[in-house]
């Protein structure tokens, strides 16, 4: 296999069911012939007796340990709520593709807000025929849509900008993105409504929070055809921390133009520049410019088992993980277990779906000697996720947002899992 062909990957066709079912068998294999601790005897299993009665809702089971970490800022972990601006969600510890609604993501620039949504209004004005005041009652009694999509902060990976922290999880690297079915009316269904003027090229979408925190988005053909104003999340009305009653929510998009808490879309020919896209969500380049308006999350993967602080063994391991992309859907991934020096191509877990988590695993048999993983990925459109130094020479390290290079994890002679920049 020449250079190339490593860099670009196998082919999709190499990757067939049956290959599936000689790994898995493999793998199969390799867990039984090196793992003495398999249960061989039912002595141990505890008789079956009467369970707990029946509640209002279902409680996680007491053996199961899972939370958010809340956070001040790029290394400033496990503070006081009180002083956080933001809650990581605990990647290292889900299973599939979808974020439970308690444990997705927070970022917040003045707190919770309380609001009866029997109170609540949403103004529609601007470059518009028909302005508008909404009730929920209102937008309820509307069409709606339902779609699973990803929702990412900016500030995704801000720990590896220009160092290394050897002691924090994926949770502390990547705990800033979720992925979840969103229930809401289709934006384009609210432009009839109003009746927005062809000229109106930009909207300005304002939140009821105490930072009143507004951003101007384009309305391009993609955010028309697939934004939405947002009550449902994963099956029930949004919990407060995510915009109770109403958010806006825009597949693919930085994180901060999904508005929370969404009183105010105004239309207009130009951007409305408020602070949220001057003094705020601006990318310092390398050449001493600014970048604004940089809109969409790229092409992203990691690695979330084995992955920081976690302890592995000689032996088959199960690498997994979770990939996405603001473009559309993953193509495929790779992964590494020397270090970026060859590649491997992992399996995609079902479904696979348009700006939306995968999940992906290999089967790996690590040989005790100290080694580093990487995983990269590329989604339909051609964008592959870059390495740290290519990322770094293009983006430079005085900005802070959209960090999505490649993410390596160094594993020792010990099978301690610690991050690394490369």
């Amino acid at each position: 296999m020449t250079n190339d062909q490593e860099a670009a990957g196998p082919s999709p066709d190499s990757v067939s069911r049956r290959g599936f079912l000689v790994a898995s068998a493999g793998a199969a294999g390799a867990v039984a012939a090196g793992q003495a601790a398999l249960a061989d005897t039912l002595v141990d299993v505890p008789a079956r007796e009467p369970g707990d009665v029946l509640g209002a809702y279902s409680e996680r089971s007491e053996y199961v340990h899972i939370a958010r970490i809340p956070e001040a800022g790029p290394g400033v972990r496990n503070v006081d709520p009180v002083d956080a601006i933001n809650s990581k969600a605990p990647l290292d510890q889900f299973v599939g593709t979808i974020t439970p609604s308690d444990l997705h993501y927070v970022r917040s620039h003045a707190g919770t807000p309380n609001i009866d949504p029997a109170k609540h209004r949403v103004l529609v004005h601007g470059m518009v025929a028909k302005p508008l005041v909404l009730t929920m009652a209102d937008l309820r009694a509307m069409p709606s849509i339902s779609r699973l999509a990803f929702l990412e902060c900016t500030g995704n990976g801000w720990e590896n900008w220009k160092t290394a922290p050897d002691d924090v999880t994926v949770q502390n690297t990547h705990g800033l993105v979720s992925t979840h079915e969103w229930t809401g009316v289709p934006l384009s269904f609210l432009l009839d409504l109003v009746g927005v003027d062809r000229a109106s090229r930009w909207m300005l979408a304002e939140g009821d929070d105490g930072a009143a925190v507004a951003r101007s988005i384009p309305l391009t053909d993609e955010v028309i055809g697939e934004a939405m104003l947002a009550y449902g999340q994963n099956g029930e009305p949004l919990r407060p921390a995510h915009g109770f009653p109403l958010r806006l929510f825009i597949p693919g998009f930085e994180g901060n133009l999904s508005i929370k808490w969404l009183r105010r879309l105004k239309f207009g020919d130009q951007p409305f520049m408020t602070r949220w896209e001057t003094a705020r969500y601006t990318q310092l380049l390398t050449n001493g410019k600014a970048r604004q308006f940089q809109l969409r999350q790229e092409v992203n993967s990691v690695i979330t088992s084995p992955s920081g602080m976690m302890q592995i063994s000689p032996g088959y391991n199960r690498v997994t993980g979770l990939a996405w992309s603001g473009y559309g859907k993953i193509d495929w991934v790779e992964v590494s277990a020397d270090g970026a020096k060859t590649w491997n191509r992992a399996r995609l877990n079902e479904p696979v779906l348009s700006k939306a988590q995968t999940r992906f695993d290999l089967d790996w048999v690590w040989d005790g000697k100290p080694t580093k993983i990487v995983s990269r990925s590329a989604d339909e459109k051609g964008n592959v996720q870059p390495g740290r130094k290519s990322f770094i020479a293009a983006m430079g390290e005085n900005a802070l947002f959209h960090y999505s290079a490649q993410q390596t994890w160094s594993i020792d002679a010990a099978g301690k899992v610690r991050n690394v920049l490369d």
